[in-house]
C-alpha cells in the first residue's frame, strides 16, 4: 500500500493529514491550562478519539489487504483450498473496505456529535399524524439496530392517532453524521386505514436533524434571555392524564425561538429536555445569521417544504421506497419501516463526496 494513503478500489485516505491532526490535538492536550476549560477539553478529547479511531481502522484495512495478497500468492501452489479461502477473505475485505470508505465521508466538523431529530406531520390531520408516528418508529428501530441510544425529548400525541410532534435525542458518536441524510419531507402513499371508502391517500411529514451541541462554547444562553412557562401536558386522558403543570415551554427572547417538552411527568426533566432542543435550534439559527456559513443545514431546511419531498414511500398499488436525491430505491417497504435505512444513508453520503484527486501511478 502506498504511504500517501491510497488503498485499493479507488478509496483515498489522507494518512499524513490525519496523522498531523492527531499530533495537533495531542499538542493542545499538552498545553498549560488545558483542563481549566472543561468543555473545550471534552471536545478535543472527542475529536482525538475519533481521529485515532479512523487511523486504527486504516491500519486494519491495510493489514487485511496484505493478508489477502499472501493468500492469493498461495493459490498456485496449494490449489482449490487456497482459492476458496482467498475468495472468502476477498469478499470480507471488500465489505470492510466499503465500511471504511463510508467512515471517511463523515468528516464534517460536527458529524461526530449526537443528534436531535424532530418529526412534524404535515397538513391532513389524522393521516399525517399517523405517518409521523410511523417515521418515529422507523428511526427508533434504526437507532436500536445501529447501536445508538434514543431518548424522547418531546412527544405530543395526536387527537385520534399518531403524533402532533416528536423530538428525540440520538446519542452516540457520528449519530448526526449519519442522520443528517434524513432531513427533509417524507411522502407516504397508501390506502388509508382511516378511510371507510378505502381510497388512496398521500401524506407528508417533515424530519429535521440537528447536531447536539454543548451549552458552553458552542452557544451562550443567558438566563435573562429566557421566558419559561409551564402548563399541563396533553394526552389521551384516563388514568394517565397529566394532572400537574409538568410540561415546559421555553422562549428565547433574542431569537424568538420557542421550544417545549412534555415527554416526562417531571417538570425538571422536561426543562432539561427543552434546553437540549433549544441549544440545537439556537445553534442552527445563529449560523444561519452568519452569512449561511453552514450550507448543508440551509439546504436541509429548504428541503422541508411541501412538494419538495426527499423520499417517497409507496404502500399501494405497488411497494417502493425511493430517495429523490440519490435515486436509490427498494421494493421492500417493510424492511425500511423496520429501520433498514443504511443503504439510503450510504447513497446520500457517497453522493456528497468531493471527488478525489487524480490517482497517478501506484508503486
Amino acid at each position: 500500500m502506498a504511504a500517501n494513503g491510497w488503498i485499493p478500489c479507488g478509496v483515498f485516505f489522507d494518512l499524513a493529514g490525519r496523522q498531523a491532526e492527531v499530533q495537533r490535538l495531542e499538542e493542545k492536550m499538552a498545553s498549560p491550562g488545558f483542563w481549566d476549560r472543561p468543555q473545550e477539553a471534552r471536545e478535543i478529547l472527542k475529536n482525538l478519539r475519533a481521529a485515532k479511531g479512523l487511523l486504527t481502522k486504516f491500519s486494519e484495512v491495510h493489514q487485511h489487504w496484505e493478508d489477502l495478497g499472501v493468500l492469493l500468492s498461495l493459490i498456485e501452489s496449494e490449489g482449490d483450498e487456497a482459492a476458496r479461502e482467498a475468495e472468502t477473505t476477498a469478499q470480507a475485505f471488500l465489505r470492510e473496505l466499503d465500511a471504511f470508505e463510508l467512515a471517511t465521508l463523515l468528516d464534517d466538523e460536527l458529524d461526530i456529535n449526537s443528534a436531535i431529530v424532530a418529526i412534524h406531520p404535515g397538513a391532513g390531520g389524522t393521516e399525517s399524524q399517523d405517518w409521523a408516528e410511523m417515521l418515529l418508529r422507523m428511526y427508533l428501530r434504526w437507532v436500536e439496530s445501529n447501536g445508538f441510544k434514543a431518548s424522547m425529548l418531546d412527544h405530543q400525541p395526536g387527537d385520534e392517532a399518531g403524533i402532533k410532534d416528536a423530538t428525540i435525542e440520538v446519542e452516540g458518536e457520528y449519530a448526526y453524521g449519519y442522520l443528517k441524510a434524513e432531513s427533509g419531507v417524507h411522502r407516504l402513499v397508501r390506502i388509508s386505514p382511516y378511510d371507510a371508502a378505502k381510497r388512496r391517500h398521500t401524506s407528508f411529514a417533515s424530519v429535521f436533524v440537528l447536531p447536539q451541541v454543548a451549552e458552553v462554547g458552542d452557544v451562550e444562553i443567558r438566563d435573562e434571555d429566557l421566558r419559561i412557562d409551564t402548563f399541563r401536558a396533553s394526552g389521551a386522558g384516563g388514568q394517565h392524564v397529566n394532572k400537574t403543570d409538568s410540561a415546559v415551554r421555553i422562549t428565547h427572547l433574542p431569537s424568538g425561538l420557542v421550544v417545549q417538552s412534555q415527554a416526562e411527568r417531571s417538570q425538571h426533566r422536561n426543562r432539561d429536555f427543552a434546553m437540549k432542543i433549544l441549544r440545537a435550534r439556537l445553534w442552527a439559527w445563529l449560523r444561519e445569521q452568519e452569512d449561511k456559513k453552514l450550507g448543508h443545514l440551509e439546504d436541509a431546511k429548504k428541503d422541508i417544504a411541501w412538494g419538495s419531498q426527499i423520499r417517497s414511500y409507496v404502500f399501494q398499488p405497488y411497494t417502493l421506497v425511493k430517495d429523490h436525491r440519490t435515486g436509490h430505491e427498494t421494493g421492500d417497504v417493510q424492511a425500511v419501516m423496520n429501520g433498514e435505512l443504511n443503504p439510503f444513508i450510504d447513497a446520500f453520503l457517497r453522493q456528497r463526496r468531493v471527488p478525489a484527486p487524480a490517482r497517478g501511478s501506484q508503486p
